[in-house]
């Protein structure tokens, strides 16, 4: 017996979107050629869909396109940014949320992990120095470490630059 898997995104995703998400995964480990397609194509369908940048990024990270992986979660920043209306510079945010935590809205914690993947990206790319600085910035912005980001920081801890 064959059980198909799913992946649960958001609740928020539209259901053509989600369709083309799942697609996208289960073609992820046979034919990342599709995968990568049906990846672009969600996004494509709904560029303001956050969870359509994660979910090409993830990808991009697992198949070790680490360049393509950060372009992704560049434009992910910005679009979280933009739905959130907050600027897209994170020593600018930690200005104006220095002690609260950057906690505006669902926005501003998909911000959060996508700065804590440009870290992860950061560290695989041998630019500790990088890395250190975001994962520096999401400890200001990130107090009670909703987004996770504690986990990159002990992987870095490791990493010497």
């Amino acid at each position: 017996m064959l059980f198909e898997e799913r992946v649960l995104f958001s609740p928020t995703v539209p259901e053509a979107v989600n369709q083309l998400l799942q697609e996208a995964v289960a073609a992820s480990h046979a034919n990342q050629a599709r995968a990568e397609k049906l990846f672009i194509e969600a996004n494509a369908l709904d560029s303001r869909c956050l969870q359509t940048y994660f979910a090409l990024y993830k990808f991009y990270f697992h198949v070790k396109r680490l360049a393509d992986a950060e372009a992704v979660v560049l434009q992910a920043l910005a679009e979280a940014a933009n739905q959130g209306g907050f600027v897209n510079n994170p020593k600018q945010l930690t200005e104006h949320y220095p002690a609260q935590g950057f906690y505006l809205n669902e926005y501003a914690l998909f911000y959060l992990y996508s700065l804590k993947a440009l870290a992860f990206i950061k560290l695989r790319q041998d630019q500790a120095r990088y890395a250190h600085e975001i994962l520096a910035l999401i400890k200001q912005l990130d107090p009670e470490d909703r987004s996770g980001a504690s986990v990159i920081m002990d992987l870095a801890q490791g990493v010497t630059y």
